[in-house]
């Protein structure tokens, strides 16, 4: 994959952050701590867009109905053979 040089600007208590990183040895350099949150970011994002599709999704799926819970137990008992105890 190639590489593209960025020139950034960042705070002090940023730059303090990601110092205090490294010197922890998570990571080796400022480049890969900001590449590690890029791709944090990334993974959050394509999360959240997930999650708001499935809501669409159940919103354009019709009324909601009524969830039976007792009646949802007894099946899974039937289902498993399972006694409560």
């Amino acid at each position: 994959m190639g590489t593209v040089r960025k020139t950034i600007t960042i705070t002090e208590q940023q730059d303090a952050w990601i110092a205090s990183r490294i010197a922890a040895g998570q990571y080796t350099n400022d480049s890969e701590a900001i590449r590690d949150l890029i791709r944090c970011e990334q993974d959050r994002s394509f999360h959240i867009e997930t999650i708001r599709q499935f809501l669409i999704e159940g919103e354009e799926s019709g009324e909601p109905e009524r969830f039976d819970f007792a009646a949802f137990k007894r099946h899974k008992v039937a289902e498993h053979g399972w006694v409560p105890t």
